[in-house]
């Protein structure tokens, strides 16, 4: 969830230039859980908001325009489990590490 949150949020910065708020990135997290007949507890769904918009800023402040689109389109390619990325596989490791620390820290 906190990859497909950041690979939202980095999309819609280079697409519209706008970042999406931590209740817009809450919403959409529980959309697609509902679609797959799954839920998440509005506050946990806040704290993993908060995760990727921070994780997301980070990315982009250290990416160039055009590194940053590749990233973003990479990581939305990626949500296919058929499609393998190594920037993903990347992405994705550090989104577990921040998972991780965020558990030990509020746990």
């Amino acid at each position: 969830m906190l990859f497909a949150l950041v690979a939202e949020r980095l999309s819609a910065f280079y697409e519209y230039g706008q970042w999406l708020t931590d209740a817009q990135a809450a919403t959409l997290a529980a959309g697609w859980l509902a679609r797959s007949g799954r839920a998440m507890p509005l506050e946990q769904r806040r704290q993993l908001a908060a995760l990727s918009d921070g994780m997301a800023r980070q990315m982009a402040s250290t990416l160039s325009r055009e590194a940053g689109l590749f990233a973003a389109h990479e990581m939305m390619e990626s949500l296919d489990p058929n499609y393998h990325s190594e920037l993903a596989n990347t992405v994705m490791q550090t989104c577990e590490g921040l998972i991780d620390v965020s558990a030990t820290v509020n746990g």
